[in-house]
């Protein structure tokens, strides 16, 4: 007996939570990192998440800078925003979003979220009904599992071709789908893969999806982040073939992730999200919900307007120069292999061929003894649904990135089968 005779608190932690958090990156990172030896001196090599922000050659355009200032300074956004957004930035994100389409979207299309994370976090919400299942690319963000599984919301995997270029297997997707699939994910420019999906591929996507009458998420937070062969399309162009739903951010384009500034847009030329309920679903779920804060959306217009080319083609060059050295140096490392030379985003898939390791279990354990070893961190495969592949982000400044695939360089002779 204790506390006044009662036996025991009514209270408890919430075990689905604890399994949704599980298999998030962020978590899978912070175990590789906490394997880090203090010991060594050298500076750790952040090569596992995109989060480029800490280099100098990454920092965002003055104007993004400028506009948050000014924003402040105005005192006209001290204020609760309206739960969709204020209008100033809906309609500038509408406008910008729209030289991308062959229709012109309206500021009603636009609910603005703290960062890309809520727009996921929302859609899911909205999906999720007793028996309905989600249709989710391997390897891809593992932030939809979470969420799915916080909200009970089924998810089954599609497979990501590599031989393909990690194209949509669409046989897969049809297989897989039933009456009570609701939508299909796919992320473009490709995280974790850093490929770029073409316009006719993407058009493929759209009937599949209208066949087999279900909606197209479509995370397009790497939005425009692309330099090699194939131009980025946004798959809201097909927004008349089956709807769509875009998810993007200021933060990957400006480099501002702590900003938290995203948004979640509906393409959808013939009204079905409305007639559907889903439109007024994602309104009711940001009645209960937390907002971006208004002064950041007060400083969007401007972001948006004042923003130069300069600026996106530098950002642009230093991606395409630091995967050429990336895809470069993992040629260099025996135990690697990359199927295809990123074109966009800021990641790179790379399969581990484990028969040429001596002391190497998994994925998993070649990332902990690599931190451990080398202060170099890498993600798993295992943490996007791929195991014995690893995830590398090349957005880092050129000399770190050198240094970090000299050190895994090192660490495979080290660990090399002797023959």
């Amino acid at each position: 007996m204790e506390n006044g005779g009662r036996k025991r608190w009514g209270f408890q932690g919430n075990e689905e939570l604890d399994k949704a958090a599980s298999i998030t990156i962020r978590g899978v990172l912070n175990k590789v990192m906490s394997n880090l030896n203090p010991q060594d001196h050298r500076p750790v090599i952040p090569l596992g998440h995109g989060d480029p922000s800490a280099f100098s050659c990454f920092r965002t355009t003055p104007v993004a800078e400028d506009a948050i200032v000014d924003a402040l300074r105005s005192r006209k956004f001290n204020c609760y925003a309206p739960t969709v957004g204020i209008l100033p930035a809906r309609r500038a994100i509408a406008e910008h979003l729209s030289h991308d389409l062959p229709y012109k979207l309206s500021p009603d299309d636009i609910f603005l979220t703290i960062g890309c994370a809520q727009a996921i976090e929302l859609i899911i919400k909205v999906l999720a009904r007793p028996g309905a299942n989600i249709l989710l690319p391997r390897p891809g963000y593992p932030f939809y599992e979470a969420h799915a599984t916080a909200n009970h919301l089924e998810f089954r995997h599609f497979d990501l071709l590599p031989e393909k270029g990690w194209e949509v297997d669409l046989e897969g997707v049809k297989a897989l789908a039933d009456e009570n699939t609701v939508a299909m994910v796919i992320i473009n420019p490709g995280n974790p893969c850093g490929n770029i999906f073409t316009h006719e591929h993407l058009k493929k996507v759209a009937e599949t999806a209208r066949m087999l009458g279900i909606l197209v998420i479509s995370d397009e937070v790497y939005a425009h982040l692309a330099f090699g062969g194939n131009p980025y399309v946004s798959m809201g162009a097909f927004g008349s073939i089956t709807p769509v739903i875009t998810l993007g951010s200021i933060s990957k384009r400006w480099i501002v992730p702590g900003w938290r500034l995203g948004w979640l847009v509906t393409n959808d030329p013939n009204g079905i999200l409305h007639k559907s309920g889903v439109v007024e679903s994602i309104v009711s779920s940001l009645n209960i919900s937390s907002d971006p804060a208004t002064f950041i959306q007060g400083a969007v217009p401007q972001i948006i307007e004042k923003t130069t080319d300069d600026f996106y083609s530098k950002i642009i060059s230093i991606l395409r120069e630091t995967a050429d050295t990336c895809f470069d140096g993992i040629e260099d490392i025996p135990c690697m292999t990359c199927p295809q030379k990123p074109e966009g985003s800021m990641f790179v898939m790379v399969k581990l061929n484990l028969s040429l390791l001596e002391d190497i279990e998994d994925d998993i354990d070649f990332c902990m003894k690599l931190s451990k070893e080398e202060s170099v961190v890498v993600l798993p495969g295992s943490a996007v649904g791929m195991k014995n592949w690893l995830r590398i982000t090349f957005a880092i400044e050129p000399p770190s990135l050198e240094d970090g695939l000299g050190r895994i360089k090192a660490f495979y002779q080290r660990h090399a089968k002797k023959q």
